[in-house]
């Protein structure tokens, strides 16, 4: 307590925006946006306009931007995301309703084909937050709470898999990975890794803290991988070795000063070996008073992470535009 009170004490954030200070190795994509998806083949990103809005992609050649739901009435989607047949996952409510039942009660998977014209069509699985979509197969995974199931208990999520059927379309296969029973451990499911059989996600912990996590898919064995207790770390991005993940994380503040938890977070690496110490930090947003770096995917090929531009005052996921930065 002594150390931070010090750090806060002598902190000092930079004035202005980081984006009028980009370094050489990150360009802007977009001027709007939040939540950015890759593409398999690494040619397009798909993003969200804004929360409960339409859903958009970026070609990365072309820098054309196309809007995948606009001819949509009321869409009020809050996620976009690839499957490996080039079709879309959507997540979101179908209608909008109010801020906390359109994000939780009424949160659900969609499927939209890639042909021009389509309409979303419900997979029929209510979901917490985000999923993890395979870049290699159809697996799908996403986690459940009181809120979209009632059958379990308040504060209890778990952990699910299935198979995605673009034919149907549908869910099957579906199989519960892990359990938690209380909100000591509120789970969401993040990515996929080591040829589907891993699974990262994202334990959120009281008084606003989380960890980063591992689910062995065949054995059932779940790891703790940031072992950083009382600090905010989430999983979002993968590295297509599986040997290290992007996190959210607010380990800058014992620096830089500040509330520690989701709002003064920027984006670091971490190598998935289990020790929680090869922790390296990749960008440097949250220096700057008001702003972050969030919601970080990485290419299939390693060559560049997408991310977004938010401030530290907004909820979870709300962003400003989509950047590109080139990778080692």
């Amino acid at each position: 307590m002594l150390f931070a009170a010090a750090a806060a004490s002598c902190a000092q954030r930079n004035p202005g925006s980081p984006l009028d200070h980009l370094p050489s190795n990150i360009t802007q994509l977009t001027h709007f946006g939040e939540r950015a998806d890759i593409s398999p083949d690494n040619r397009r990103v798909a993003f969200m306009a804004k929360s409960f809005g339409d859903a958009f992609v970026i070609d990365l050649d072309t820098r054309i931007i196309r809007c995948l739901t606009c001819g949509i009435p009321g869409t009020a989607f809050l996620r976009v995301m690839h499957l490996s047949t080039g079709d879309y996952i959507l997540i979101g409510p179908e209608r909008f309703k109010d801020l906390r039942t359109s994000r939780h009660e009424d949160n659900e998977l969609w499927l939209l084909s890639r042909k021009p014209g389509s309409r979303p069509v419900r997979l029929g699985q209510k979901m917490s937050e985000g999923a993890a979509i395979s870049k290699k197969g159809l697996r799908i995974a996403w986690s459940e709470t009181h809120s979209q199931n009632p059958e379990l208990p308040a504060g209890a999520s778990r952990l699910v898999v299935a198979d995605v059927d673009p034919s149907a379309p549908s869910l099957a296969n579906r199989k519960v990975v892990y359990e938690s029973p209380d909100n000591r451990c509120v789970i969401e499911a993040q990515d996929f890794y080591d040829n589907d059989s891993k699974l990262t996600f994202s334990c959120y912990e009281p008084k606003g803290m989380a960890s980063v996590m591992s689910a062995d898919l065949a054995s059932g064995k779940v790891e703790n991988m940031s072992k950083a207790p009382g600090t905010y770390n989430e999983p979002e991005g993968i590295f297509p070795d599986g040997k290290y993940t992007c996190v959210e994380a607010d380990r800058q503040v014992h620096t830089l000063g500040g509330e520690g938890g989701f709002r003064n977070i920027d984006i670091w690496k971490l190598r998935l070996d289990g020790t929680g110490k090869d922790f390296v930090r990749l960008t440097h947003f949250n220096d700057y008073e008001g702003w972050k770096a969030s919601n970080p995917v990485v290419s299939t090929d390693g060559r560049f992470m997408a991310f977004q531009v938010a401030h530290t005052a907004d909820e979870a996921g709300v962003g400003y535009g989509i950047l590109m930065m080139k990778l080692p």
